[in-house]
């Protein structure tokens, strides 16, 4: 029984093998695609539906292994709109002679070209309005433990251009890039993300790419003086203390970067504050991304000026 199964598979390989190589080598017709892209139209030309076709299909007459090559690896054709984009609007009309010659050209020297479908490429076109816009990143990113983002996501494209009516451009300043959420960040990411396009408007691209830099933080502390604003006139005031420790986040690749004189450190006076005064920072240093005083609060006492000669201004 053995025997027979593996005689009767043995004949029925070696009969496919024939049926496969007889097939290689005959001469057939057979439908293919062939991919289209499109130049030479200006990027505030719309066209109205069905569109510009992405593919046409052409019937093909060769042996059997050619006509497997087209399969595995589809034909790609270029057409050049110009010739056929006359005025602000029209119909564009791309006879099959003008890409049959084309398609005659890329195809192997072997084949031969029966027919193309569609016989004629038809499109409306129009002209559209023109704005160059903004392009700003959109989400949420969270870093790391003892990491944090160097700067602002870096866009490969600041400012692109956008068409439609002129109705629907004047509310559009900015185009923001699809909502994206990333946690756990820790080392720098590039990513690509889509454009949020509005209906009804194109956009001269789709997508941009995003680059997030991040890198591990320290703290470096100092101890500063405390300034008072907003004292009334002839008057004084001491504070306790008179210096509050200050704690500052910074970048590794910053950390000498970054000193006490790039902190200044005060407290702003109101009739409402009885006894205590918050303390507030303020910092000019780029590299400095977080700070915090301690104490966060003093006290204070109000003097006039003539009564009190060691005052703290």
């Amino acid at each position: 029984m053995r025997k027979e199964v593996f005689t009767f598979l043995l004949f029925f390989v070696l009969a496919a093998l024939l049926w496969y190589g007889y097939t290689m080598q005959s001469v057939r017709n057979t439908r293919v695609p062939v991919l289209i892209q499109y130049t030479g139209q200006s990027g505030n030309i719309g066209f109205g539906q069905p569109g510009l076709p992405d593919t046409v299909q052409i019937e093909v007459r060769d042996a059997g292994a050619r006509l497997n090559t087209y399969h595995r690896e589809p034909l790609r054709l270029t057409i050049d709109l110009r010739p056929y984009i006359h005025g602000e609007k029209g119909t564009i009309r791309v006879p099959s002679d003008a890409f049959r010659r084309s398609i005659s050209d890329i195809l192997q020297g072997t084949s031969r070209l029966i027919e193309t479908t569609p016989e004629e490429i038809s499109c409306p076109y129009f002209t559209e309005q023109e704005k160059t816009v903004t392009v700003a990143f959109q989400g949420r990113l969270n870093m790391a433990p003892e990491y944090q983002m160097t700067g602002t996501p870096q866009l490969s494209h600041k400012r692109v251009k956008i068409y439609g009516q002129e109705r629907d451009l004047t509310a559009i300043d900015t185009l923001y890039t699809d909502y994206t959420e990333l946690n756990e960040l820790s080392d720098t990411t590039e990513l690509r993300l889509a454009l949020a396009i509005p209906t009804g408007i194109r956009a001269e691209r789709d997508s941009i790419d995003v680059r997030i830099s991040t890198e591990r933080f320290t703290e470096k502390k100092f101890t500063c003086p405390l300034h008072v604003r907003g004292i009334p006139e002839g008057y004084r005031i001491r504070l306790f203390p008179r210096e509050v420790e200050v704690s500052v986040r910074v970048g590794m690749s910053h950390f000498a970067q970054v000193n006490a004189s790039d902190i200044h450190a005060y407290c702003v006076y109101s009739p409402e504050r009885k006894d205590k005064l918050e303390v507030e920072l303020q910092f000019s240093n780029p590299y400095i991304t977080g700070a915090w005083a301690y104490p966060g609060v003093v006290e204070f006492l109000l003097f006039v000026q003539q009564d009190e000669k060691d005052s703290n201004g």
